[in-house]
């Protein structure tokens, strides 16, 4: 059997796709069985109602839709340009249609035609494609496109691609052609940046080549109060398109008004940190400067990799970043130098001019440590500045690394804290056990809720001496905690829990020291930020020793929602919860073992003040490595 009978000898197949592509693509402008004739700009194309019905909803209801079309052999199809017809046509007969040869208006035109026949498939792919060719020549022509048509995906592109280059865009002559509509969205934005004055030419431009617009529907849109003095009067004035009563209005605004409440433009850059050398970041005040900006995050110790400054009661000194340019920021990421077990209290601040300030971070009252992850409202900034106010070792505070972003994240957040909707208590997030007995430093955290037994797996500390505490990396909205209790067998314990944000001042938010509680805990209170978490066991059935497996906050959502928690903000006592079936199965040992536990302190209390800056400080003496102290006997 020769090959072009496309028979698939092993499933009995026989594909004759293509021919039936070539026969149906050889009836295009084929008079051969034509039994309709449409008419576009005076030009007669022969039809086929089947072959136009089967490919487009929009002719389907045409020609069989009981219309008078239906009982028609010629049809008149208006709102057209015959280039683009033709294109489409064929696209109707042959499912092909190259675009890479085509002007970006027969481009546009072919994509109305897809949008007004149904061709959703090729409205896709025609989108898709102006993705790929967007550039400053054709940003307006497209952009005008995308509001004509509501393509929402297209916009939000040509937006991100307009904002990196609103300066380009303002001075090409295409933006001249954009509708108002357009324009107004357009320079209405807060990210699309460029000097405002350039932005005031352009709109000027705008109006005299749209006459029979209305100059006041744009030039509202004009941030006359970001202009200059003599560029107000020497400039904006002689056009005599803005009124001298508003241009005094921008005046006395640009002169009585804060800067900081003064509606900045700025670069928008998503998911890239603006932080960075590469967008014209530098470092203008703080010690060993070089080392901030450079993003490594691994090779530093006690002398080298990290930026410095000392720590006053007067607050005068600080590490000040400057970006390239005014950028939308709304997140930050920065380590604190984290080699030992130190905390750092600071805040963080941004400007525009250097002398009005914004705080948009204050953890000064909060312990922090290693990596920080920092939300708030969006700001436009120039300069950043982060202020330490605490070292609980020296006097000196440290960063190793600084980033800004903006990012389109979804962290609530209430009075600058985070609501995270997540486990925070994990080492990824620089949380780490402070205090407690474990074979392995920081198992509470580890994620670990099925491989524990007598020997390992758990923290724990004597009844009447000491507790479990863990620290969290930074301060957090926490409303709820969720606690595996070791429970290899049937005993029971009692306990409270206390949180605290600087390790001074202490809230009880649990009391179970007068009920039996085993096995898994979910346990609800009211929101507070919170850094520190102190468990305090008060019984156990067995023996002297408190022991706990794993610790979450806040308690993950399904699992609150499983047990169906009320909304009360009382504490919920769930003895006995299983929530892991092999734990029922887990076999017993009867063995008796010893632990070696880390003698971890809280660092609440700062060292002696040290002006010395030469290095970050010896280290803390407590060791985070087992020590020879032994748990009792389970």
């Amino acid at each position: 059997m020769s090959s072009h009978h496309n028979l698939n000898p092993t499933s009995g197949e026989v594909m004759h796709i293509t021919h039936l592509s070539d026969n149906i693509g050889a009836l295009y402008l084929s008079d051969e069985f034509s039994d309709i004739t449409l008419i576009v700009c005076g030009q007669r194309f022969n039809g086929h109602k089947v072959i136009l019905a089967a490919r487009s909803q929009y002719f389907r209801a045409l020609l069989f839709g009981g219309l008078k079309e239906s009982v028609q052999d010629e049809i008149e199809l208006h709102g057209t340009t015959l280039p683009a017809f033709k294109e489409l046509l064929k696209y109707i007969y042959t499912g092909h249609l190259s675009l890479t040869n085509q002007r970006e208006e027969i481009i546009l035109e072919i994509f109305g035609l897809a949008h007004q026949y149904g061709f959703i498939d090729l409205e896709m792919a025609i989108s898709d494609y102006l993705k790929e060719i967007l550039n400053i020549k054709n940003a307006c022509l497209i952009f005008d496109a995308t509001h004509l048509y509501n393509l929402t995906k297209l916009n939000k592109v040509c937006f991100e691609y307009m904002d990196k280059h609103a300066s380009e865009i303002i001075n090409h002559e295409s933006f001249l052609q954009l509708s108002a509509v357009a324009l107004n969205e357009l320079v209405s934005r807060d990210s699309f940046y460029a000097p405002e004055i350039d932005i005031f030419l352009a709109m000027q431009s705008w109006v005299v080549a749209n006459p029979e617009v209305d100059a006041n529907q744009v030039l509202k849109q004009v941030r006359l109060c970001l202009i200059g003095i003599t560029e107000l009067l020497n400039i904006v004035r002689p056009t005599g398109l803005v009124s001298p009563e508003i241009i005094l209005d921008a005046i006395s605004a640009r002169i009585q008004t804060r800067d900081s409440a003064l509606i900045y433009r700025g670069r928008l850059l998503v998911d890239e940190n603006v932080a960075h050398p590469r967008y014209g970041a530098q470092v203008l005040q703080g010690e060993m400067r070089s080392f901030l900006l450079d993003g490594d995050t691994h090779n530093y110790d006690m002398d080298r990799g990290y930026t410095r400054h000392v720590i006053t009661d007067l607050q005068d000194h600080g590490i000040l970043i400057k970006l390239g340019t005014q950028s939308i920021i709304n997140h930050i990421k920065m380590l604190l130098w984290d080699r030992d077990s130190r905390s750092y209290s600071y805040y963080i601040e941004v400007s525009i001019d250097q002398k009005d300030w914004v705080k948009i971070i204050d953890h000064s009252d909060y312990f922090c440590r290693s990596w920080q992850y920092l939300f708030f409202q969006p700001r436009v900034a120039l300069y950043i500045r982060v202020v330490g106010t605490n070292n609980t070792v020296n006097k000196v505070f440290h960063i190793v690394s600084f980033e800004a972003y903006y990012t389109n994240h979804n962290e609530k957040l209430s009075k600058g804290f985070i609501i995270p909707s997540h486990n925070v208590a994990t080492m990824d997030r620089s949380a780490c056990v402070i205090e407690g007995v474990s074979r392995s430093r920081n198992a509470l955290l580890n994620g670990e809720t099925s491989n524990y037994d007598w020997d390992s797996g758990y923290t724990c500390h004597q009844l009447g001496s000491g507790s479990i505490s863990v620290q969290l990396g930074q301060p957090y909205i926490i409303d709820s905690i969720r606690l595996l209790l070791w429970d290899c067998d049937e005993r029971s314990y009692s306990y409270y829990i206390e949180v605290s944000g600087n390790g001074w001042n202490w809230d009880r938010v649990v009391d179970k020291t007068s009920e039996s509680c085993r096995s898994w805990q979910i346990l609800r209170f009211n929101p507070r930020p919170v850094v520190f978490i102190r468990i305090v066991g008060t019984r156990n059935t067995a023996n002297e020793v408190f022991h706990c497996v794993h610790f979450e906050c806040p308690a993950r959502l399904e699992n609150l929602g499983a047990l169906n928690i009320s909304n009360s903000t009382e504490n919920h006592n769930f003895n006995e919860i299983k929530l892991m079936d092999q734990q029922n199965k887990r076999s017993l040992s009867s063995s008796s073992s010893s632990l070696t536990p880390p003698t971890v302190s809280l660092p609440i209390v700062a060292a002696e003040a040290s002006t010395e800056t030469t290095n970050v400080d010896v280290e803390d003496n407590d060791s985070t490595e087992d020590s020879a102290m032994a748990a009792r006997q389970h």
